[in-house]
């Protein structure tokens, strides 16, 4: 393969050129005096250049609900205790010692991320 051309430093800065970040144009509305974009309608008023263009939206006011019983089932606590169970296999897992773990290495066989592998 050929080596690529390389780029000069006029270059690379032509085309950053295009990158730069500008900041926000912010206009403080005549009638209303909230803050917008310039050439765009008032979003809190609907206004654009003196001339109504939507009705915005009126936010409702949710009324809390009276308080009264309960009506969700009522459960009772569990309150009594469980006696310690033994497993079966619990003890013949105990009696490997060292010896089990030497054995099979100390690892498990498969480890994921790895290849799989032996």
């Amino acid at each position: 393969m050929s080596i690529r051309m390389r780029h000069t430093s006029g270059h690379t800065g032509n085309r950053r050129s295009h990158h730069a970040l500008r900041a926000t144009n912010v206009v403080k509305d005549k009638e209303s005096g909230n803050l917008r974009l310039p050439h765009h309608l008032d979003e809190a008023t609907g206004m654009y250049r003196g001339k109504q263009i939507f009705t915005p939206k009126v936010k409702r006011v949710h009324e809390s609900k009276a308080k009264g019983p309960s009506t969700e089932p009522v459960v009772a606590k569990h309150i009594h205790e469980h006696a310690q169970e033994t497993h079966a296999n619990a003890e013949a897992k105990s009696t490997k010692g060292i010896f089990g773990k030497i054995a099979t290495g100390g690892r498990p066989k498969a480890r994921s991320g790895f290849g799989g592998g032996v």
